[in-house]
């Protein structure tokens, strides 16, 4: 039986987001052009439309995922030192989340890239200050029933102290809940690869496309977090212009590691072209990326920031101007760029060109009618076959009668 010894080195490695490009508009008492196409000029007259908003959905927050009845195993390990969590992913899904105990802070869990070494049931616990002490299988030993070994005196393990499970508490190993990592121990195989980061930064999507943010505290002191920061998060995935840097400021104090929610993100295409921006939807509107959507159908756009409307080819509507980027609601497609379409079955926010959508709407009716004439006329074709066949088989029989 192999005897286990925790021991803690320094090493960290500090994660940041990518930062997202945005649009800015000038803000004048005149029209300001944003997209010019030829032969498509700006109307000059047309009611702008209002849009109102929604109470903010009320945000909760998901219980701990538990493994699945039926094991299948993880295709990796994350462990947040900072969220003081371990995730079990399975194809790019999160499947299963429980808190760890990590090394203090005179110990603290090394981060990098790792994997499964060794897994042992019932493993013995060595000293660290004496090799020939040791506690063997049991209610006294501090490495619980199961010992998941990544590397060196590093292993993932139960213990016999489950108060210190969320807490810097070890020599450098991950403790756990004995529950838990006996679920985990069956999730993972000797090869399985395991990530140890430290981000007090973590940005998701919920299962029903929220975009939710966590900040957590910096126990180890190892990274200053900034509003700037979390936004370059944020960007990656479409909503950074839809948090307020003071509220982020306030997340940031708290540092609570509790979910906070901003808005639902789904991917825009335009006439089958997949655009950079999003449609988000936060409290109940669907924002969309105003210029990006004239320079995908090829329409004219300025905007009037005294009056915050966009002026298009067509006609006008409200903006709204976040941070350094323009939107349109989703309501006013039609107004300002005679699209139409919405959030369709693949979860894409899908937009057309109303005489192009026409016009593929004729050529599938068509297609479709011409479809109907081809098979009315095989129909025909097999039943003349068929009459012919019988005509033959009858004069046959009266043939064979008559010579009989």
């Amino acid at each position: 039986m192999w005897k286990k010894v925790c021991a803690g080195m320094l090493s960290a490695a500090l994660m940041t987001g990518a930062a997202g490009t945005v649009f800015a508009a000038e803000s004048t008492d005149e029209v300001v052009s944003l997209v010019n196409q030829p032969g498509q000029p700006l109307v000059t007259t047309t009611a702008a439309k209002t849009a109102t908003t929604a109470a903010a959905p009320a945000a909760t927050t998901a219980a701990k995922t538990e493994a699945p009845a039926k094991v299948e195993l993880a295709d990796k390990l994350v462990i947040n030192l900072a969220a003081r969590s371990l995730a079990a992913i399975r194809g790019n899904q999160k499947v299963a989340l429980y808190p760890i105990g990590p090394g203090k802070t005179t110990t603290p869990t090394p981060t990098g890239y790792y994997k499964v070494i060794d897994k042992e049931v019932n493993p013995t616990w060595t000293d660290p200050g004496d090799a020939s002490a040791s506690i063997p299988s049991g209610p006294s030993n501090p490495l619980g029933y199961r010992w998941i070994g990544i590397g060196g005196n590093y292993g993932i393990h139960g213990t016999n102290h489950p108060d210190s499970v969320g807490h810097y508490v070890s020599n450098g190993c991950i403790r756990m809940h004995e529950e838990d990592v006996e679920k985990i121990y069956d999730m993972v195989e000797v090869g399985t690869p395991v990530e140890i980061t430290y981000n007090r930064i973590v940005v998701e999507k919920t299962p029903d496309d929220q975009i939710a943010y966590y900040i957590y505290p910096d126990g180890y002191g190892w990274q200053n977090v900034t509003a700037a920061d979390v936004d370059k998060w944020l960007a990656g995935y479409g909503v950074a212009d839809f948090v307020n840097d003071a509220d982020v400021e306030q997340k940031i104090a708290a540092s609570d590691g509790n979910p906070t929610y901003v808005a639902k993100v789904y991917p825009l295409y335009v006439n089958g072209q997949k655009l950079k921006g999003k449609a988000v939807i936060q409290n109940g509107m669907t924002y969309l990326p105003a210029v990006e959507l004239a320079e995908a159908d090829k329409v004219s756009l300025g905007w009037k920031p005294e009056e915050k409307k966009l002026i298009s080819t067509y006609g006008e509507a409200a903006g709204y101007q976040k941070k350094d980027t323009l939107y349109c609601d989703a309501k006013d497609v039609d107004t300002l760029y005679h699209l139409e379409g919405g959030l369709d079955k693949s979860g894409n926010f899908s937009l057309k060109n109303k005489a192009k959508a026409a016009e593929a709407a004729k050529a599938e009716t068509t297609a479709e009618a011409a479809k109907d004439v081809k098979t009315a006329e095989t129909k025909a074709e097999k039943a003349e076959t068929a009459a012919k066949t019988a005509e033959k088989t009858v004069k046959a029989a009266a043939a064979e009668a008559k010579a009989k």
